[in-house]
């Protein structure tokens, strides 16, 4: 059941339609976004490029929600490293939820330039436009990265440590945009901090792969899962459902003191990596017999990776009403039967081997307005 704040944000929704713009919206968190706006009648619309997200995404989104409501998308094809492409989506737009960015801890340290162009660049080419079309309030994301080597758990908003990758900083430079865009141009900005989302459209592809959809699909194809380390390594793993609320209660929340501010998004939870892996497994068994007695590999540490990381949400449950819905075990069975169906029918990209899965396909979105 839905927390009472998130509850009330749906129904004022409802009755008091928006309209949006969503970055990164053909994205794993973006089309998620996407979805839950429309199937509450909002007016949404969408700018992606396509450089890590995919037509089948929207595609499947279209094939959730009524026609009805997906009249109301409107998708252009855009770059935020483009300042037009950014002024052109935020026409007419009351609300941003800016999710576009290059993710990835070893992306960025593979290429701090690309993670540089689309993360910090990008991200002030939307905070401009916003400004410039009068948007009212910008939601972001941000990253548990942040916290760098801080060794405290669990991690708390005001205390972050020496960042240890491109991606991390140039998250940081995203909220110290934001908080200046604030006190400079009186706008009204709203950082999360995502603690390892994960959900339904989440790629399981490439190198840079999360690691629940990665290792899912390596068990049911019968392909070795790879743990990095002793497999101690902790982390705060947050279903895409609690992400999307904490989105909504951002945009709409009209207490002045959650404003201008960033806040942890996850669960107040760790869970090691040998035990996801146990997880998943013993999730999957039943529908696999082949896993009962599945072990996984070990490889090196990765560069740039933090050992523990766990979430305080304090803050969000007393600012924006935050409440999870959804524990890793109740997200994970909530997404079994997408994982399986779509992560179950192709093999994943192996090291020197091309993708499997086949390339998007036009999607002929209705309104959509290629840039």
């Amino acid at each position: 059941m839905d927390a009472p704040a998130y509850q009330a944000i749906q129904e004022q929704l409802r009755q008091h339609p928006q309209a949006w713009l969503v970055t990164g919206a053909a994205g794993f968190i973006g089309s998620n976004l996407v979805e839950i706006l429309l199937g509450l009648d909002q007016r949404v619309r969408g700018l992606d490029n396509f450089a890590t997200g995919h037509r089948r995404n929207l595609d499947e989104v279209a094939r959730r929600v009524s026609a009805g409501q997906w009249a109301r998308f409107d998708f252009q094809e855009g770059d935020i490293a483009d300042i037009d492409a950014c002024r052109r989506a935020c026409g007419g737009i009351q609300l941003v939820l800016h999710q576009a960015a290059l993710g990835s801890v070893p992306r960025s340290i593979a290429d701090p330039l690309a993670t540089h162009a689309a993360n910090v660049t990008g991200f002030v080419h939307m905070l401009a436009a916003a400004r410039e079309a009068g948007i009212r309030r910008f939601v972001y994301a941000s990253t548990s990265a942040i916290y760098g080597d801080h060794p405290a758990l669990p991690k708390v908003e005001d205390t972050i440590g020496h960042a240890l990758s491109p991606y991390a900083v140039s998250k940081h430079a995203n909220e110290l945009y934001a908080q200046v865009f604030a006190d400079c141009y009186g706008m009204e900005t709203v950082g999360l901090r995502y603690f390892n989302v994960f959900g339904p459209r989440q790629d399981p592809e490439g190198p840079y792969a999360a690691v629940i959809p990665k290792w899912i699909a390596a068990l049911i194809q019968r392909e070795p899962v790879q743990i990095n380390g002793d497999g101690e390594t902790s982390r705060d793993f947050c279903y895409v459902a609690n992400v999307v609320q904490a989105n909504l209660l951002a945009a709409l929340t009209p207490r002045a003191d959650a404003i201008n501010q960033v806040y942890n998004v996850a669960l107040n939870e760790r869970t090691s990596l040998n035990r996801l892996f146990e997880l998943l497994r013993d999730l999957l068994a039943p529908r696999f017999p082949h896993l009962r007695d599945a072990r996984p590999v070990h490889a090196g540490f990765r560069p740039g990776d933090v050992r523990h990381s766990e979430a305080d949400i304090s803050k969000a449950r007393a600012r924006l009403g935050y409440d999870p819905t959804h524990r890793l075990a109740e997200g994970l069975a909530e997404a079994l039967d997408w994982y399986v169906s779509d992560l179950g029918s192709t093999p994943s990209q192996t090291p020197g081997g091309s993708q499997s899965r086949p390339k998007d396909a036009p999607a002929g979105h209705p309104k959509s307005n290629r840039s």
